[in-house]
């Protein structure tokens, strides 16, 4: 007996001619993901990753990380045996009988047909087996314990809890994009969820330092270090916008301010995006949020990039489920903690909720667009920033 990690994917079987590809990147990632850490091997298998227990083995953080793979829909910890009925049945009974429970069911997978037994007969001989020992009776809504049967070939995998994983399409395979992070709740969730599609996200943040703190650098670091667990690196851009809000502010409308802020925010990061070879920009707007996420700002915003898709994958969600997945991926905690951002300088007291192109584009023909930008681009410094792994203690469940 032989114990297992059995990883199930969904999106990448509906794939046809490239669903090879699509395996041969969700496995490379996978090999990546657990470097450093005793195992005997990932390996494809009949649609499925296997990743092979070594007798050291750190089952838990092997499972820790895991639960960050885009592409696997769940996966368990399992026990592989010879695909016979004799064999599997001992070995049930000896997996069963340090479990107390009162009800039971019995999930059994024939995925080969060459196995004498259907699905159907399995569960019927497995749970007269399982009665037969332990007295329990069986339950198919709620059992106390469900006895997970998969059956390939040559060999049989049992398993008891299936673990969900973060779905989606495998890092790498959906493109570049570039995130404006500006380290609140919203920016890190709206990042988690093109990584889920796939995209490798790298992230452009804008400071006002020294005029504000460095906490905010500090901040999206760290942020940064939790979603590089999906996709293992995170390439990070810090842009000083200190000389751009002062040019805005003297020579522009207060009410304007914030929307001219955001418009050159889009333009720098259009600008680094094209020479990274990023295929659109991507924020955590929500419509109606703030002042500046009305449908008019947004749009007068979403001008300023000339060539490049502005991505809003929370634009239609409100706070409480953007919190709910930030609690989950791991970055709330830190979005919440107290710090300044380049767009509490110079706030004015009544921005405008509902600016148009055109008033907009008579502001800034007062500004030297090109010159702040390319001000901007000079001085932006790059980072890489690696992902916050921390072993547990050895353990095999």
């Amino acid at each position: 007996m032989k114990q297992v990690f059995l990883a199930h994917y969904h999106e990448i079987n509906l794939k046809k001619g490239n669903r090879g590809w699509f395996e041969d990147r969700l496995h490379r990632h996978v090999e990546a993901l657990l470097q450093g850490l005793a195992h005997e091997g990932v390996r494809r298998f009949a649609g499925r990753l296997l990743i092979s227990l070594a007798p050291d083995s750190n089952a838990v953080e092997i499972e820790r990380r895991l639960r960050w793979v885009s592409g696997i829909a769940n996966f368990a910890l399992a026990w592989e045996v010879k695909a016979d009925l004799d064999a599997i049945k001992e070995t049930l009974a000896g997996l069963l009988s340090t479990r107390t429970f009162a009800s039971f069911k019995i999930d059994a997978r024939r995925g080969t047909k060459d196995f004498p037994l259907n699905s159907q007969q399995l569960n019927e001989q497995l749970g007269e087996h399982i009665q037969g020992l332990t007295g329990a009776r069986v339950r198919m809504e709620n059992p106390d314990i469900t006895c997970h049967l998969e059956i390939i070939g040559p060999r049989a995998f049992l398993y008891f809890d299936k673990l969900r994983g973060a779905g989606g399409l495998p890092s790498g395979t959906g493109g570049k994009v570039l995130c404006l992070l500006s380290g609140g709740i919203d920016s890190p969730v709206a990042a988690f969820r093109l990584m889920r599609r796939g995209c490798q996200v790298q992230f452009v943040h804008y400071h006002s330092f020294p005029h504000t703190t460095a906490e905010s650098q500090e901040k999206v670091r760290k942020i940064i270090q939790v979603l590089a667990r999906y996709q293992l690196r995170g390439r990070l851009f810090m842009v000083p916008f200190a000389d751009v809000q002062r040019e805005i502010v003297a020579y522009a409308p207060p009410p304007l301010r914030v929307v001219l802020y955001r418009r050159f925010m889009v333009r720098i990061a259009e600008a680094l995006a094209l020479r990274e070879g990023a295929g659109g920009l991507l924020t955590g707007d929500s419509l109606g949020q703030v002042a500046s996420q009305t449908l008019e700002n947004l749009s007068v915003v979403s001008a300023a990039a000339a060539r490049l898709p502005i991505f809003r994958p929370l634009v239609g969600d409100d706070k409480e489920d953007i919190i709910r997945v930030a609690r989950e991926i791991g970055t709330y905690d830190i979005s919440i903690q107290p710090d300044q951002d380049c767009c509490t300088l110079f706030v004015p007291r009544h921005p405008e909720t509902m600016s148009n192109v055109e008033q907009v584009l008579r502001a800034e023909s007062l500004l030297d667009a090109q010159r702040l930008t390319n001000a901007a681009l000079a001085a932006a410094m790059r980072e890489l920033v690696l992902p916050d792994f921390v072993a547990l203690p050895a353990h095999i469940s």
